[in-house]
């Protein structure tokens, strides 16, 4: 009875001093987190790392045996690139493995995840623009073969490259010079809370610009990749090499396509609403404000997959690439077969010695 006497007396104070509405809405304050992602990032993203630095690390590799720097064409210096973006986001995802597998908490140097939010923000937005640009050169190629030949060149992709690399690069410094951790409780954050005390107005121009930005690639993706269906389908295949040709150009468009509706829209459709929830532009209420954050999460997940599923663009884009990654395949297989052979025999005489050693690709 006391202790109820003396809240209403409380109450009533805070009323008569103008912080009522102040003191219910702390005490109705919502906890956003989503528990779920602290094991999911930890495990994904080792599999991520694993995966994509093996795969695009083995790009690199065979592109420099295969291909001299001077005589890198303008489709596979787009390819270079993209894959360079790629290595640069991997090669920070042990940093986020061991944010994530501390409960969110940043036990490194503030610089670092200063760099980690800078990697991440160039490597997604040069993957869209290179996939971007490798869609409108095979879309010209398909379209306008004859002309396309003759048009593309060296120079030409590399101005492209760099084009791409200074619009995203250096407007991006952003996440280099601005202070990415915040405190919350006995945590750090990195990257994952703004300032909503000063004006938040610019932080949401900043997001509206960058989801402008992606739909018009998105769309130019879309147009170009139907157009390219389109021609294909209306051309019929004289030959059978013909028709291999236009299957693997049916198999590129739908990669690509595949890589932009899973990895970048769902996470461009939720980005705007999550921001305006973040910044306290959007008043919710906490179950909806759990479940936009548990979806922006999830959106985050899909994102990071573009690293392993890049790779797999390559496959379909150029003949001596694909060409010497099933040879490279056949003699992993082959040496595994010789293995099992050797083990079973128990002589290694009954081997062709010369059957076990992979031809290394030549240039």
């Amino acid at each position: 009875m006391y202790k109820d006497i003396m809240t209403t007396t409380m109450i009533t104070k805070l009323d008569e001093n103008g912080t009522l509405s102040a003191f219910l809405r702390q005490a109705k304050a919502c906890h956003v987190d989503s528990e779920f992602r602290y094991l999911l990032f930890t495990v994904y993203y080792s599999i991520i790392f694993i995966l994509g630095f093996v795969a695009n690390v083995y790009v690199l590799w065979l592109f420099s045996r295969l291909y001299a720097t001077k005589k890198l064409n303008e489709i596979k210096i787009f390819i270079v690139n993209l894959t360079t973006a790629d290595l640069l986001f991997l090669v920070t995802l042990p940093m986020w493995i061991v944010y994530y597998n501390n409960k969110g908490n940043w036990i490194m140097p503030s610089f670092l995840c200063n760099i980690a939010g800078y990697l991440f923000f160039v490597n997604t937005y040069c993957s869209v623009a290179f996939l971007g640009v490798i869609t409108y050169n095979r879309y010209q190629a398909v379209t306008s073969p004859i002309s396309t030949v003759q048009s593309s060149t060296r120079r030409r992709g590399i101005y492209v490259t760099l084009a791409i690399w200074v619009l995203i690069g250096v407007p991006s410094i952003y996440f280099l010079v601005d202070d990415g951790t915040t405190a919350e409780g006995d945590l750090t954050r990195c990257f994952e809370r703004y300032d909503t005390t000063s004006n938040t107005t610019p932080v949401f121009a900043f997001h509206v610009i960058i989801c402008i930005c992606f739909f018009i690639a998105f769309l130019l993706v879309l147009v170009c990749n139907a157009s390219i269906i389109r021609t294909l389908l209306s051309k019929p295949a004289q030959t059978r090499r013909s028709a291999h040709v236009r299957q693997r150009a049916l198999w590129l468009v739908t990669t690509v396509l595949i890589v932009f509706i899973l990895c970048f829209v769902p996470h461009h459709l939720v980005d705007l609403p999550w921001t305006l929830m973040v910044l306290n532009m959007w008043d919710i209420s906490c179950q909806k404000q759990k479940l936009l954050n548990d979806m922006h999460q999830v959106t985050l997940v899909l994102l990071g997959a573009n690293c392993v599923l890049d790779p797999i663009i390559y496959c379909f884009l150029t003949k001596k690439f694909r060409k010497h990654l099933s040879e490279n395949l056949k003699n992993i297989k082959d040496s595994r077969k010789c293995s099992r052979q050797t083990t079973e025999t128990g002589t290694e005489g009954m081997v062709q010695l010369d059957d076990c050693f992979p031809a290394s690709p030549k240039p």
